[in-house]
């Protein structure tokens, strides 16, 4: 399998765990934690983790000193403003929103990319984007009849969280031609717990650990383990061999992997406008990938 087929695996299996995290975070905050808590819960079990694996693996730990700004950004766009703003907007809003709203990651991702780096705009991007976006909006505007418990605030932090995700991903880009791809992600959630530990510490001291059922535990082994430090390997290597534009298209499947939970769990039916909108996304992930120009980061070396 090369390398590129697994970069698509890897960035589907992120958005997997990004999409279903949200089922989670409903079922843990602000019930038992606050979402600033369970941001400090997140970050700092995810930090030791990708450290645990530099000690299975040693590699030169350190980063260049005039790569530290850009650290720092990548830091504050991927962790801290992305991981606040999204789980206390998960935390107000309805899921229906929550992931809908994302969609604006793959938009912004255009945009900047287009700006920043310089990324060609082609009809497959710009016709993928709308199929997209079509078949996600059908799929969870055809659920909001049943869950209409929106929240405006959450929402907005649902949007402002997917615009600075797309700066993260672009943002990131340039380091990975420096560093391998686990280590840009280490140091990027070290300098990000620098940041969220303190903002938090509070309301992590007052989480009711007492109150704590197997499925709370559960809930919150997904969030920490599978939707942060699995997801985020897994989407570090999609930018490194796809670029931030094809693997940012790929939050399209989020709204999917939600309504399969949804099923899943409370036992709703899967109907004609579901598949046909799971079809609309598919098809814009496939257009988007098709005949793509050539990612400035493709061809880097895989995870070390």
């Amino acid at each position: 399998m090369n390398k590129n087929i697994k970069a698509h695996i890897a960035v589907l299996l992120g958005n997997f765990f990004f999409g279903t995290a949200i089922v989670a975070i409903k079922h843990l905050s602000p019930s038992l934690m606050q979402p600033l808590a369970l941001n400090v819960v997140r970050v700092t079990v995810a930090l030791i983790l990708f450290w645990l694996l530099f000690l299975l693996k040693p590699t030169h730990p350190l980063i260049q000193k005039k790569d530290i700004p850009l650290f720092l950004l990548c830091a504050l766009t991927g962790v801290t403003i992305n991981q606040i703003l999204f789980i206390k907007g998960a935390s107000i809003t309805s899921p229906i929103h929550t992931s809908l709203l994302a969609l604006t990651t793959p938009v912004a991702i255009t945009i900047i990319a287009v700006w920043l780096i310089k990324e060609k705009f082609t009809s497959n991007k710009l016709f993928g984007l709308i199929l997209g976006i079509s078949g996600a909006a059908i799929l969870i505007l055809s659920k909001d009849q049943v869950n209409k418990s929106s929240s405006i605030l959450g929402d907005a932090f649902i949007i402002i969280n997917a615009v600075s995700y797309a700066f993260y991903l672009v943002l990131v880009q340039p380091l990975m031609q420096r560093y391998k791809p686990l280590h840009v992600i280490r140091w990027i959630f070290l300098f990000g717990s620098m940041m969220i530990v303190p903002i938090g510490w509070n309301d992590f001291l007052q989480i009711k650990w007492n109150d704590f059922l197997w499925t709370h535990w559960l809930a919150l082994s997904f969030v920490v383990i599978g939707a942060t430090f699995f997801a985020y390997i897994f989407i570090i290597y999609g930018i490194a061999h796809l670029g931030s534009s094809v693997t940012g298209t790929y939050i399209y499947m989020q709204p999917v992997f939600a309504t399969i939970t949804s099923m899943i769990l409370f036992n709703e039916k899967l109907s004609f406008i579901k598949l046909f909108s799971a079809a609309l996304i598919f098809a814009g992930v496939y257009l988007v990938n098709r005949k793509k120009e050539l990612s400035t980061a493709e061809g880097l070396e895989s995870l070390d």
